[in-house]
């Protein structure tokens, strides 16, 4: 699989596929982070509705076909390597493993439901409590040191994914970080490894348990062995 397959790497900020765009490959990121975006209109800002991790796939809606029409916008969050493999050898290899072909339609469903989710927390949580969701999130999606996330993932990404405004995240990590609920170093952006059980956690009662399972729905089940890494 990994000789049928090309290895790319991108800067941060880099384009990897535009939505509507064709493609015969699906994208399996082995280092970095890379971000899905629904592209605004009509003055709208973009907006990021997911993160693909290391180990994780961005492939399209049904392997009925060895090319598809890309559904959204993916870019690079962090620098990133991605192999880009071919659609035709996943099928073939899903034909020899149906338990794959299996996975993967697990993983486009649980991503849809995490959308959904992600959609009613924008409309039902305060900014505070929605940046601190992501914040946490970030430190497992894109860890550095004890308890922090990489400082190159900039407020214009967390406003993007969170559905606030710049100003507004900006404001709120900004009080986060008086308070000592956020602390900035060389390394990075840290916050408690306790945060979702102090001011945060206890402005989400109902979602307290979802972090944790939120992020294991983001990671596909493991591939055979024949698979084969703006402040």
């Amino acid at each position: 699989m990994i000789q049928r397959s090309e290895f790319r790497s991108y800067r941060r900020n880099d384009l990897v596929i535009e939505s509507d765009e064709w493609t015969d490959r699906m994208y399996c990121v082995t280092g970095g982070l890379l971000r899905v975006v629904a592209r605004g209109n009509a003055g709208n800002a973009d907006v990021t509705t997911d993160f693909i991790r290391r180990g994780d796939i961005f492939h399209g809606p049904l392997l009925t076909e060895d090319r598809y029409q890309a559904a959204s916008t993916l870019i690079a969050a962090l620098p990133s390597s991605v192999y880009l493999v071919p659609v035709a050898a996943v099928r073939e290899l899903c034909a020899k493993h149906p338990e794959m072909a299996l996975g993967l339609v697990d993983l486009t469903l649980r991503r849809t439901g995490l959308l959904r989710r992600q959609l009613r927390r924008v409309s039902s949580l305060s900014a505070e409590a929605l940046v601190g969701r992501v914040l946490h999130e970030l430190t497992q999606l894109a860890p550095v040191g004890s308890g922090g996330y990489d400082k190159r993932i900039t407020q214009a990404v967390i406003a993007s994914y969170s559905g606030l405004s710049r100003e507004v995240v900006n404001k709120t990590m900004r009080d986060m970080e008086s308070r000592g609920l956020v602390r900035r170093d060389g390394e990075g952006i840290h916050v408690p490894s306790d945060f979702g059980s102090t001011d945060i956690g206890n402005l989400l009662p109902a979602e307290n348990e979802l972090s944790k399972e939120d992020y294991r729905q983001r990671v596909p089940p493991p591939l055979p062995d024949s698979f084969g890494s703006d402040n």
